[in-house]
């Protein structure tokens, strides 16, 4: 046998033996010292497996909170979506309201449409209404707004029209600075998307009686337009040495133009 081997036999047989002979208090004593050493780490134990199962718990609820957060946003954009929707019908539905009551006191024979595209690149040059030959409508028709004048129909298709706004170049209409004589030939004049339309108003007398606020309205001439049709007010004059010329504030809204209506038939042009 080894020198190890036997060294471990024999505090092995001591070991054994010190046990076997030790008394009772000593046996307690040993106990005593055992548990209290090994009762700490028990207690701690214990603690940590509360602390743990405290943290799964916070874990969950966590868990809970981030769902019912995900489904009140939700609920919340629903909302919003539904609230939007709202805001537009109710725009719509005023709009609607304006045209019917601005029919109904319309002295002209008008065929109601609705402007379903408009390009930001000519957005004051052109627009297409759902209406087209289907309904009788044919280019050069004029078109109003609940405002005044909106234009004019350029081509015609079986169900759609594309219309020339006033606020186009290409759209000339003879009108008057009412309560005045002065008579001049009216374009718009291109501007990009998002700034304020502007028509200009040509032809005028050198020194003319005009101020800003004046109306100007369409005098019939030229057998297009009906005579009469509100265009706008005066927002500036200039004198010239050969003519007067005029900034005109158009009185339709053009920016958000959405019922229009198409003159079905014209009055008797004056002169």
């Amino acid at each position: 046998m080894k020198p190890l081997n036997f060294i471990a036999l024999v505090l092995f047989i001591c070991g054994v033996t010190w046990v076997v002979t030790l008394s009772e208090r000593s046996v307690r004593r040993i106990q005593q010292t055992y548990y209290a050493t090994i009762t700490p780490f028990l207690k701690g134990g214990s603690s940590i497996e509360s602390h743990a199962r405290t943290f799964l718990e916070e874990i969950e609820h966590s868990k809970d909170l981030e769902n019912q957060l995900r489904a009140i946003e939700e609920e919340y954009i629903k909302l919003r979506s539904i609230e939007g929707r709202l805001r537009e019908l109710e725009t719509e539905n005023a709009e609607l309201r304006r045209a019917l009551d601005f029919k109904e006191k319309s002295r002209l024979n008008v065929i109601a449409a609705r402007v379903i595209k408009r390009q930001p690149a000519t957005w004051w040059e052109t627009a297409i209404i759902d209406k087209g030959q289907r309904d009788s409508i044919g280019a050069g028709v004029p078109v109003i707004a609940p405002g005044g004048l909106a234009g004019k129909v350029d081509i015609a298709s079986e169900d759609t029209c594309s219309m020339i706004l006033l606020t186009d170049e290409r759209c000339q209409v003879s009108v008057q600075v009412a309560g005045t004589p002065e008579v001049g030939i009216l374009h718009g004049t291109r501007g990009r998307y998002g700034e304020e339309p502007r028509l200009i108003l040509r032809h005028l007398s050198r020194e003319a009686a005009i101020l800003p606020g004046m109306k100007v309205i369409t005098t019939g001439k030229g057998g297009l337009f009906p005579s009469n049709l509100l265009i706008g007010t005066v927002k500036e004059y200039t004198p010239g040495p050969v003519e007067g010329v005029a900034l005109v504030q158009p009185s339709v809204n053009f920016d958000e133009l959405g019922v229009v209506f198409i003159i079905a038939q014209k009055n008797e042009p004056e002169g």
